[in-house]
């Protein structure tokens, strides 16, 4: 064990105890209190299955986690346990990681647009790996980072970006211009880092763009850099609902990484899967304060409820995008305090809005809900990713607890096999075969949600 983690970081459940279970003893205990603030509840042991689930699918890859997609406590203390290196953008999410106790060594600096003062942070706290995609960023990093590890940022999308000129990454005409440019600097460049995105993904740009990086890797061999690190980004899909499941991309970059940077190549492979670890762990649940009702009678109405959330942080992160149900009618009593049964359908055409009720607190439009009542729960699934903010919350609303679980199998998973790295590949097969079977609390975790917020940035 490396001293990240402890039982005191976490709520023990045994095996056949679902978060449903823990989710209705959490509102019911809320329901007794006049103050109902909005809450979250983590499945730590649904992160250390998709770790081992990592770890089997590609074992050439060195995991770094984005701390901005969540920088909640439990997720930093697991993540620094399992072995995880951190990608962090700025000096707040590399202080946060090194304030637990994890080394510069496993912390990369990725964001492509740098402060200054951030580069020096990370020069005095011997935070060396960093990317740049322009002279710009080259420059900033030569005069204040003298000992940087660099890694060239190239285009890789796997679709037409709309605004080119926002995309991260230089493209490959480029590529050339800025490697001279860092040797007359004196920059150390040591591989070549791309980052697909989530939206969109088809798993042939992962192929594509390994591809391209190492037509990049023989320009920097020609001009005399040692090129020995590959980062391909992230993008990996964090629920299973998407186009391409994570073990059908794994295959792909598995085969590129065969065909263009092999074993024994000397090339170290790393990620920055964020949504893939933490989306599905987390569920949001947030009270019903306010409603109105709009008349089917009223000119121009089309008989909605508008129901207003409990000061739920995060929902800035959410009030541009639409949220869609995952069920047209959601079933159960999810929506209600346990004790009290859910009305059953006729449904209205509803919309949820923040505690203002300002326009730019919408959440969500002509969503078909249950008639609902001040007190009334909602229930949000795969919540993990970019809703738990690295510092203050905005806006005066306190930020959500977070209710941390662990089942005894996972915690065990943790103690027994993953307090070293896997070395062969019959290790991996150990880490990861043997917990399938009997491992109820990481399966039984997995809530249905009553819908589920998509497409969040």
């Amino acid at each position: 064990m490396n001293g990240y983690l402890n039982e005191s970081n976490f709520m023990m459940v045994e095996e056949g105890f679902t978060t449903r279970d823990l989710l209705e003893t959490l509102l019911g205990e809320l329901c007794q209190e006049s103050d109902q603030q909005a809450f979250f509840v983590a499945d730590l042991g649904d992160i250390v299955k998709k770790h081992l689930r990592f770890l089997k699918a590609l074992p050439r890859v060195k995991p770094y986690f984005p701390v901005r997609c969540n920088g909640s406590e439990g997720v930093i203390r697991l993540l620094a346990e399992l072995g995880v290196g951190f990608a962090c953008a700025n000096k707040a999410e590399m202080t946060r990681v090194q304030g637990i106790g994890v080394p510069a060594d496993r912390i990369f600096y990725s964001s492509p647009c740098k402060q200054v003062a951030h580069v020096r942070y990370a020069a005095k706290h011997g935070v060396r790996l960093m990317t740049f995609d322009n002279e710009v960023e080259l420059s900033k990093v030569a005069r204040s980072h003298p000992r940087a590890r660099m890694l060239l940022g190239i285009t890789a999308e796997s679709s037409p970006c709309a605004h080119p000129s926002l995309a991260f990454g230089t493209t490959l005409q480029s590529c050339r211009h800025l490697l001279e440019a860092a040797k007359e600097q004196a920059v150390e460049v040591v591989g070549i880092s791309f980052h697909l995105g989530s939206r969109g993904l088809e798993p042939q740009g992962f192929a594509q763009a390994v591809a391209a990086a190492q037509l990049v890797f023989d320009m920097g061999t020609e001009l005399g850099y040692h090129m020995h690190l590959l980062d391909i980004g992230g993008g990996l899909p964090g629920t299973e609902d998407t186009r391409a499941r994570f073990e059908e991309i794994a295959a792909v970059v598995n085969s590129a990484l065969d065909l263009y940077f092999p074993e024994g190549s000397g090339v170290e492979v790393v990620a920055r899967p964020g949504r893939y670890y933490v989306s599905s762990a987390f569920t949001f649940a947030v009270s019903i304060t306010a409603l109105e009702e709009m008349p089917l009678e009223q000119p121009g109405s089309d008989g909605r409820w508008d129901s207003g959330a409990a000061c739920p942080w995060g929902w800035e992160e959410m009030g541009q995008v639409s949220v869609t149900l995952g069920h047209p009618h959601p079933p159960g009593c999810s929506f209600c305090p346990p004790q009290r049964p859910c009305p059953e359908p006729p449904c209205h055409s509803s919309s949820l809005r923040g505690p203002a009720g300002l326009a730019e607190d919408r959440i969500a439009d002509g969503l078909e809900l249950p008639e609902l009542h001040v007190g009334d729960w909602l229930l949000f699934g795969n919540m993990g990713a970019y809703t738990i903010p690295a510092s203050a919350p905005l806006g005066g609303c306190p930020q959500p607890h977070v209710t941390y679980a662990m089942s005894r199998m996972a915690w065990k998973a943790v103690q027994l096999f993953l307090g070293k790295p896997a070395q062969t590949e019959e290790e991996r097969e150990s880490l990861c075969t043997p917990l399938s079977c009997g491992w109820e609390m990481a399966e039984s975790l997995c809530v249905t949600p009553v819908f589920a917020p998509t497409g969040i940035i």
